[in-house]
């Protein structure tokens, strides 16, 4: 079954294009610094890709969703996992429970601008003692008058050090468990916030990650999504859309991974008849990922959120990435292992494919509690 039609392979050939003469000449380099130019953001909003499935009424294309299966693919095939990390963090992270949960001023002030590309958003889940378990978290929000008084701190922040937004998970109330939270956007320029350490990474190190720590930090009421103590319903919904564009992240360093791979073999001569063989269970692997992946991707282009197909999508593209890579680095042996060889920077990027976003024993669990299994101790 295709998934994809002319439009779809239009798009595609165009971002290619982009990748070629934006991103990928410049890999190395970013990859050194640590981060890439937020002037990167505004020529993604310029050709129209950091909204291509947001309604024309706040600024973006209203197409589909495949189109930004496209998109995605396609940016990670630009030699590097922390680009493309940190521009989805934006289009399919921060910025939809805004545009889903957020009233006019939101649109206005965080939605167009993000999509413009003029502003750069972050999520913000994980604290230093809690990840997977949002119901957790500890950063507070206290209302004070018109406003909103927030004390805590966030870990492993994607754009941290340059975002002018984040979309932050935190408490409102005491209401034990998850019911005391709420989603409130917070500009980072304000009084209080603080970006205590930019983190150095095995992986993804184009792709800034920081602390950021909230003392006393105001921010006016508005700035609440929806009502309070509907922020963790709201934080689940934005998962399911971030666990679906993990795939096509996956997906197209796999493919990356694949090609380079194919092509390194091609100039080798005699090629062994083993190493023909692993490509072959590389493909595989791909091809299999990809059949889920858009099959479930169909179902949510419909509307659909099926969270238990949707774990599964997650569950097996993550996999199937860092097997690629391995099987990639067993044909090419000592050569992979060069700074030089691209191989090497896959496979440092592709192991946080398993754990961002949602684990894989979090994605297991979800998926055998579905399933209704019953585990005896």
């Amino acid at each position: 079954m295709s998934y994809f039609n002319e439009q779809h392979e239009q798009l595609r050939q165009e971002v290619r294009a982009f990748i070629a003469q934006e991103i990928t000449p410049y890999v190395e380099q970013w990859e050194r610094e640590g981060s890439f130019p937020k002037e990167l953001y505004k020529k993604l909003g310029d050709k129209g890709y950091l909204g291509l499935r947001y309604p024309k009424a706040v600024g973006g294309q209203g197409l589909d969703y495949f189109s930004v299966v496209v998109f995605v693919e396609e940016l990670s095939r630009c030699g590097c996992g922390g680009v493309p990390l940190s521009i989805t963090v934006q289009t399919d992270m921060a910025t939809p429970p805004i545009a889903e949960f957020g009233s006019d001023y939101h649109i206005e002030n965080f939605v167009k601008p993000t999509i413009r590309g003029e502003k750069v958003g972050a999520i913000g889940i994980t604290e230093p003692n809690h990840g997977s378990n949002v119901a957790g978290i500890q950063t507070r929000a206290r209302l004070d008058g018109d406003e909103y008084v927030i004390n805590g701190s966030k870990m492993f922040i994607t754009n941290g050090t340059h975002a002018d937004f984040i979309t932050l998970v935190t408490r409102t109330n005491d209401t034990p468990s998850h019911k005391g939270i709420s989603l409130i956007v917070v500009e980072l320029d304000r009084p209080g916030v603080t970006i205590a350490k930019k983190l150095d990474k095995l992986g993804m190190r184009s792709s800034d990650t920081a602390e950021i720590i909230f003392e006393n930090v105001r921010v006016p009421k508005e700035n609440l999504l929806g009502q309070e103590g509907t922020g963790f319903s709201q934080i689940m919904w934005e998962l399911q859309g971030e666990r679906m564009v993990a795939a096509p992240l996956a997906l197209g360093m796999a493919t990356y991974i694949y090609e380079q791979t194919k092509e390194a073999l091609e100039k080798r001569s005699p090629v062994l008849d083993k190493q023909y063989e692993t490509l072959a269970e590389m493909y595989t692997t791909l091809e299999s990922a990809k059949a889920i992946s858009y099959a479930v991707a169909e179902q949510f282009n419909q509307g659909k959120i099926p969270s238990l197909e949707i774990s599964m999508v997650k569950y097996t593209a993550g996999r199937a990435v860092i097997k690629i890579t391995e099987l990639a680095m067993d044909i090419l042996g000592v050569e992979s292992l060069a700074f030089t060889n691209p191989i090497q920077r896959t496979w440092r990027d592709t192991r946080v494919n398993r754990i961002g976003g949602g684990a894989d024993e979090i994605m297991k669990e979800i998926i055998a509690k579905q399933l209704q299994l019953e585990v005896y101790a």
